[in-house]
């Protein structure tokens, strides 16, 4: 007759080869790593990387400006527009961004507006190729 498998010091015996087998090397691995100089590891990061400062670039809307990131980026586009009309008028091809402020943008907002919706005033997407096409005869006109 053969002897009962005791279930519990079977099982600990399969985990402790189980550890052995893949946790070591792991452990020798993650020793390694944390040995090298930083200078030669690579970091990589999920943090949204800051906007590159460009000439004449409006820059991204404070938080507190609206509570969505969509009339966040409205109101943006419609910045975008006023300082582009502004160069329409004036040709003049120096930077005219310091003479706007957020304000302007929402007090111009019902120009722009295409809905009732207060979630869904506007069409960014349509602003933001207003916005493009403006700033593509600005930097035309103003390369010669």
């Amino acid at each position: 007759m053969r002897a009962p498998i005791d279930i519990v010091a079977t099982s600990r015996a399969v985990c402790l080869a189980l550890v052995i087998t893949f946790a070591v090397p792991l452990a020798g691995r993650a020793e390694e790593h944390l040995l090298t100089t930083p200078e030669n590891r690579s970091f990589s990061s999920t943090a949204i990387a800051p906007d590159r400062v460009e000439e004449c670039r409006v820059p991204r809307p404070p938080v507190a400006l609206a509570e969505t990131a969509y009339l966040r980026n409205g109101y943006r586009a419609v910045l975008r527009i006023l300082v582009a009309e502004r160069w329409g008028e004036t040709e003049i091809c120096d930077c005219q961004l310091d003479d706007f402020t957020w304000d302007m943008a929402l007090e111009n907002l019902e120009r722009f507006q295409t809905s009732d919706n207060p979630r869904l005033p506007f069409k960014v997407l349509d602003l933001y190729a207003m916005a493009d096409a403006l700033e593509a005869e600005r930097a035309e006109v103003c390369a010669e």
